[in-house]
């Protein structure tokens, strides 16, 4: 059944990396990154790390794509053509959400045990604690580097499409 998921999850995480790299509106594709980011949110919760994945969907598919679709929005420098959307997406969405919705209620439906008690990895219990104590102690500098990349490339970005008087 978890395999089923992964496969499910993984593709659209696949597909949504494709789309990102292949949509020629900047919009699109910070949507498709959201799509992305919450199919990674659901591979963290497959494997047990349940912080981590609601981390994932509360800093990245909230508050980075937010960062990021403002910042687009703000450095639009010419005025978009309106699309009626790709007909892929009506061929294939939505049948497909509904395929997705089906087949994941049944899992959910059918499980007999709730996913936080399943021991899916190693066996061994990871709490936030040893979690924090590893992401604030040893991985602290790269933590920190990312951090200061995001905001350098944000900045970088608004002085490349700020228009000279």
């Amino acid at each position: 059944m978890y395999l089923v998921i992964f496969f499910i999850f993984g593709a659209l995480c696949i597909a949504g990396a494709l789309n990102l790299l292949l949509q020629r509106h900047p919009i699109n594709s910070a949507l498709s990154l959201i799509v992305v980011m919450t199919s990674l949110a659901v591979l963290y919760l497959l494997l047990g790390a349940e912080f981590l994945a609601a981390a994932q969907v509360i800093v990245y598919s909230g508050a980075i794509m937010v960062l990021f679709t403002f910042v687009i929005m703000l450095l639009n420098a010419g005025k978009e053509e309106r699309t009626r959307g790709s007909k892929a997406a009506y061929l294939v969405g939505f049948p497909g959400v509904a395929a997705l919705l089906g087949l994941l209620t049944y899992i959910f439906l059918s499980i007999r045990t709730p996913l936080g008690n399943a021991q899916l990895g190693g066996g061994t219990l990871v709490t936030t604690s040893d979690l924090s104590r590893v992401l604030f102690r040893d991985l602290l500098l790269p933590f920190e580097v990312t951090s200061v990349l995001i905001l350098v490339a944000i900045l970088g970005a608004v002085a490349l499409a700020r228009k000279e008087p």
